[in-house]
């Protein structure tokens, strides 16, 4: 996911989009805890995504 693709959507996107990759991390949590995660890169993925849409909700909101 680039931060390009999430500039131009809205507010309310932006939310859903946070929630599911919020929910996806918490799976992949809980996989590796259970050592069935075979990708550990899929976490530091999920986190920057994250984190790329928290920048964008920000900037959203100024």
């Amino acid at each position: 996911m680039k931060y390009s693709d999430l500039a131009d959507k809205t507010a309310a996107e932006l939310k859903a989009l946070l929630k599911e990759k919020k929910n996806e991390l918490f799976t992949l949590k809980i996989k590796q805890k259970m050592m069935q995660l075979q990708n550990t890169s899929e976490l530091h993925v999920a986190k920057k995504d994250i984190a790329k849409i928290n920048t964008a909700l920000t900037a959203v909101a100024n």
